[in-house]
């Protein structure tokens, strides 16, 4: 049977990300989501309701989110669950949390820090191994005139 464990997110940080380093040299990025969702009840009265996602971005991708993102700022992310078990030390008991494992984002909002706009920050989206694509700068307008409507192009048609 076929499985699908994916995970798409656009929300703001919660607080500054979290950067720490494993023994290993490995770095790991934690941050809160925040998603907004609006909507109204039965009664006509509209509500927001709020849900903080904990993320967890490795490697490259991790660095880049800790050095270009702050509390407040939105960001896209596309990720997969994981669910962290473990036993309380102090009670014994069995806990666990669901979170989500970073697999790429994208930078929203201006380079400003506002939250306006879409427009990428630093370097736009990443792939899985935190590379950036190449930036390509829009071709020039060209200012030659645009073939009047009565030319015939026909004789350019292979068929």
């Amino acid at each position: 049977m076929p499985s699908l464990n994916k995970v798409l997110l656009m929300g703001n940080l919660t607080r500054d990300p979290e950067l720490r380093v494993t023994p290993k040299g490995t770095s790991i990025c934690q941050f809160a989501l925040a998603i907004n969702r609006q909507f109204k009840m039965e009664s006509g009265e509209s509500r927001e309701e709020v849900i903080f996602v904990d993320v967890e971005a490795w490697g490259k991708q991790g660095e880049t989110i800790a050095k270009y993102v702050t509390k407040g700022r939105p960001l896209y992310v596309e990720g997969r669950l994981k669910l962290d078990q473990w036993e309380d030390k102090n009670t014994k008991e069995k806990r666990s949390r669901m979170k989500v494992v970073l697999e790429q984002f994208q930078f929203l909002g201006d380079s400003r820090g506002g939250p306006g706009g879409g427009a990428p920050a630093p370097s736009g989206e990443f792939d899985q191994t935190g590379s950036a694509p190449e930036r390509h700068s829009p071709p020039p307008r060209s200012s030659a005139p645009k073939p009047a409507a009565s030319e015939n192009l026909d004789e350019d048609v292979p068929f």
